[in-house]
């Protein structure tokens, strides 16, 4: 067993956490917002590997007792109980051991994050503009069986209903680390709705998922910022529809743009287009780190590459399948309900493997 070389790292961690605990109560740290939000961060993801290491060193102590209880007891009972512990703890320490392995490789500091979801329309004209309406209204009711919170931002509607475009946050405890693996295109398999000879099409949405930049992730210079304002358009009243409320955002040295009409109000718009433009900005660096992640995963669960194919969606079968891990599930109608907490397990399990052979070699 590996105890000894686990034990050793968790008790290296026992004096970060305790200096950690020093700073954040410290007047000068507290003053200094970016510091004190890293140090909370580190703090709350340290909390978890120690309480799992105080179970572990626990269960060691308690096999090396009965392993000694077996080589000097005469008394049969006890040598009896010893040896029905120690069963017991041969099959769970293993566990344990992955499990803090897990834990002891460091997470990807954007997990914690709120998210940016973007769906829109590929190929397949009307029938790909109904698909995404298809999987926002699937992520709309798991989003809110998790408890999270979704604003929509903006939104294009199709000509045959769905959407061609449709952007919103979502804000939650660690909905990154979640909805990131939904990052890819979704091909759909049916009969459109507007098929008359009843022959089966295959269309496609492309969905993005992003890491919302916290506040001091990206400083914006207001000069490198052209603002624009226009009126908004789509559904919200006599008063969205002919008021300058609509903004549009363009940061001068990256080309980006951005726009938001979601609110009445011109100065909410422009909060919110200013978190999506830094939230972009972000992403231009962040999408380097997935793409040097794929290129060593074999699987590609999360990657930078949101060109391909990640699953399918086959309605005469009733069948979803997620080609990364080969995952299907046969009864579609609860999946596009919301149910999809199943294939994101799976592909949490799958990089896990991976981010585990990636710490041992």
């Amino acid at each position: 067993m590996s105890e000894n070389s686990l034990l050793n790292k968790i008790e290296g961690l026992h004096a970060k956490f305790a200096s950690i605990q020093e700073q954040i109560s410290d007047p000068a740290v507290m003053g200094d917002m970016k510091k004190y939000v890293q140090l909370n961060k580190e703090y709350k993801e340290l909390a978890p590997i120690l309480e799992a290491g105080a179970k572990y060193k626990k269960m060691v102590e308690d096999y090396d007792s009965a392993k000694e209880i077996l080589q000097i007891e005469k008394d049969e009972e006890l040598r009896e109980m010893a040896k029905e512990e120690l069963a017991v703890l041969e099959e769970e320490l293993p566990k344990m051991e992955e499990t803090i392995k897990l834990l002891l490789i460091p997470a990807d500091p954007q997990d914690a994050k709120n998210a940016i979801i973007e769906i829109r329309g590929g190929t397949g004209g009307d029938e790909a503009s109904i698909f995404a309406g298809d999987l926002f209204r699937m992520y709309a009711k798991y989003i809110e069986k998790r408890g999270w919170k979704m604003e929509i931002t903006s939104q294009n509607e199709g000509a045959a209903g769905g959407f061609k475009e449709i952007i919103c946050k979502v804000s939650g405890e660690g909905v990154y680390g979640v909805l990131k693996y939904e990052s890819g295109v979704h091909r759909v398999q049916r009969v459109p709705q507007t098929e008359t000879q009843g022959r089966v099409h295959t269309s496609a949405a492309s969905v993005a998922v992003l890491p919302e930049a916290d506040e001091f992730d990206i400083e914006l210079n207001e000069k490198d910022i052209r603002k624009d304002t226009f009126c908004s358009s789509g559904p919200g009243g006599q008063s969205v529809n002919t008021t300058y409320s609509a903004i549009r955002l363009t940061h001068i040295p990256s080309g980006l743009v951005v726009q938001c009409q979601d609110e009445k109000s011109q100065l909410k718009n422009y909060d919110k287009a200013l978190q999506e433009l830094r939230t972009r900005l972000y992403n231009l660096e962040y999408e380097k780190y997935l793409n040097e992640i794929s290129a060593k995963r074999k699987t590609m669960v999360s990657t930078g590459d949101r060109s391909a194919k990640i699953r399918t969606y086959n309605y005469p079968q009733s069948r979803v399948t997620d080609h990364r891990i080969n995952w299907t599930m046969y009864n579609l109608p609860v999946f596009m309900d919301g149910e999809i907490q199943e294939v994101i397990d799976q592909l949490q399990i799958a990089e896990n493997a991976e981010r585990l052979k990636e710490s041992e070699e």
